[in-house]
């Protein structure tokens, strides 16, 4: 052991401390930086030569300076970023949905299904009010199409939102494959990349807030990024991400896949698995819920009001539905006919009464007309061959002493009495002339297409009030079927009444809204929870940072002090010689 071996171990203190000084003072510098890591330098002691047995050691170097990180905290901390975002996006989601139904304010669906029925109701009692329920029922019909369109606007809002979240995952998944080569070059063990690895660590935690990611570290400190079982970055490859839209039943549905090999991927969770979720499971539940119940509506009404008449019956009648060309010789149940095969309702076996009156005598025919649509052939096998045809229907009609009926160039049918003669239809158990649109009350299939007749708007005194029941006619009875029709339960809205069935729908949506309300409340105390977890382990601390420095300082002077004292140690040895 010499002087010069003093001043060697002195020397790598003073190395040590100057660079404990600098790790402290990044620290400190990052203080406010909440996506900096925190980092230590570890120590080690630098052994004495196996030679000298009394050589103590020869000081102190820095083995490695790291970051003082958590990943499976980490981890966790992704994932309640991703629940929080998932459930915060729902929430809003469902409370602009709340907005767009407008519910319990007076202007509402509920309210304008109140204020139609209430129409009929008034006309049940034989109050002169044909134009204020041919008004009222314009006016639900406008109200639906605008709920309708309004819905169909916040979809393509969060279409447009998914499309931008996706776009910039993308993006991010690009930085974390450039950040990966980068920090490969550096080298597994080189500090100086330890900024490249904090911001590898924020994109993950962004991209984390678009949707639930796992990461899994090489040897070579490369991050892959899973989402499900799917990766997405390979080390320096991004895979990248692109929208899908799938058909799904009538409308489509959107989905994410990687756009190297177009395979989708699951995404449960973050802001992209929250507006897929609420894009796919609660919008477009009400908009179907909507078209269902303007689809029945339709086919309730026009049911009741075909087999309406007034006191006089009626001189002609021109159906409102197109039929194509080649459906008419096509049964209504075939699976060809198209114009029929895509309704929301369908006509069905059975029947309905056509009374021809001679305003003169007085006389009435009477006639049943058969409607075939048991889905069976007449040799009782399963087909629709035999089955009732629009043809059929118009030449049965036409058989009737007094009437003509066909079907015109444009699709449509029309039946005519003959000079002096009047004609009514009754008791329809097949609904086959609501299903053509004969002496209907509204017009369309859904709620972007009802609206009331177009024959009733121009003559409000075509609303038919009364029908035949047995042999007598009732002034009355269309408009109390009307009535009666608010609380029946139809097998088309799962056994719900038509104002049963929306209010369902309004609950369904203030459900999901009072549930992401609680997710997101609980989501967001536990990522708070997680961020203060990763704060006491990766976050920096002013105090103990200032102990750190007095800790480098005071071994800066010792190790200064060691120095000048072997110097005159050694100058008092040289002044001997």
């Amino acid at each position: 052991m010499s002087l010069t071996g003093a001043i060697q171990i002195a020397r790598s203190a003073l190395t040590t401390s100057q660079l404990g000084l600098q790790l402290a003072s990044q620290n400190l510098a990052n203080l406010a930086n909440p996506a900096y890591t925190r980092q230590m330098s570890l120590l080690e002691s630098i052994r004495g030569q196996a030679s000298d047995k009394f050589q103590p050691g020869r000081g102190v170097q820095i083995r490695a300076i790291q970051r003082q990180i958590d990943n499976a905290l980490q981890a966790r901390l992704r994932n309640g970023i991703s629940d929080e975002q998932a459930a915060t996006q729902k929430l809003q989601v469902a409370s602009e949905l709340e907005s767009v139904l407008n519910e319990l304010t007076g202007y509402d669906l509920s309210s304008e299904l109140n204020e139609f029925f209430s129409s009929w109701s008034e006309a049940a009692n034989l109050v002169n009010s044909d134009s204020v329920v041919v008004e009222q029922g314009d006016r639900l019909a406008s109200f639906m199409r605008e709920l309708r369109a309004d819905l169909t606007t916040l979809r393509d809002r969060i279409e447009s939102d998914i499309d931008a979240a996706v776009q910039g995952a993308d993006a991010k998944l690009d930085e974390i494959a450039q950040l990966n080569g980068a920090i490969a070059v550096a080298g597994p063990g080189n500090a100086s990349a330890n900024a490249l690895r904090d911001r590898r660590d924020e994109l993950v935690n962004e991209l984390s807030a678009m949707m639930d990611v796992s990461v899994v570290e090489d040897p070579q400190g490369n991050y892959d990024v899973f989402v499900g079982s799917v990766p997405v970055v390979l080390g320096g490859l991004s895979r990248g991400l692109e929208i899908e839209r799938v058909p799904d039943g009538d409308h489509l549905s959107v989905r994410v896949r990687v756009s190297e090999d177009q395979s989708p991927i699951e995404i449960s969770s973050g802001s992209i698995g929250g507006l897929l979720d609420s894009r796919n499971g609660v919008v477009d539940d009400t908009i179907d819920r909507l078209d269902t119940l303007a689809g029945q509506l339709v086919f309730e009404v026009n049911k009741r009001h075909s087999v309406g008449t007034n006191s006089n019956g009626l001189r002609s009648v021109r159906a409102g539905t197109q039929v194509a060309a080649e459906d008419l010789t096509r049964a209504f149940n075939s699976g060809e006919n198209t114009t029929f095969s895509d309704l929301p309702y369908a006509a069905e076996n059975g029947g309905f009464f056509v009374e021809v009156t001679n305003t003169v005598t007085g006389a009435t025919t009477r006639v049943r007309i058969e409607v075939d649509l048991d889905g069976l052939t007449d040799a009782g096998v399963p087909g629709t061959e035999d089955d009732t045809t629009p043809q059929q229907i118009a030449e049965a009609l036409n058989a009737v002493s007094g009437l003509t009926a066909r079907f015109n160039s444009d699709g449509k049918l029309q039946v005519s009495a003959a000079s002096g003669l009047r004609f009514r239809f009754a008791e329809d158990s097949s609904g086959v002339l609501a299903v053509l649109g004969v002496n209907s009350y509204f017009t369309g299939t859904d709620a972007s297409s009802i609206a009331i007749s177009d024959q009733l708007l121009e003559d409000p005194t075509r609303l038919m009030l009364g029908t035949i029941e047995g042999d007598q006619y009732v002034e009355n009875a269309i408009a109390l079927s009307m009535v009666d029709l608010q609380d029946v339960a139809l097998t088309a809205l799962g056994g719900l009444s038509v104002q049963g069935h929306w209010s369902s729908a309004v609950q369904h949506v203030g459900v999901e809204s009072s549930s992401a309300r609680t997710l997101s409340e609980a989501a967001s105390v536990v990522r708070e929870s997680l961020e203060a977890q990763r704060a006491s382990v990766s976050g920096v601390s002013a105090d103990e940072e200032s102990i750190n420095l007095l800790n480098h300082q005071q071994q800066y002077q010792g190790a200064a002090r060691v120095i000048a004292l072997a110097d005159e140690m050694l100058q008092t040895l040289l002044s001997i010689v």
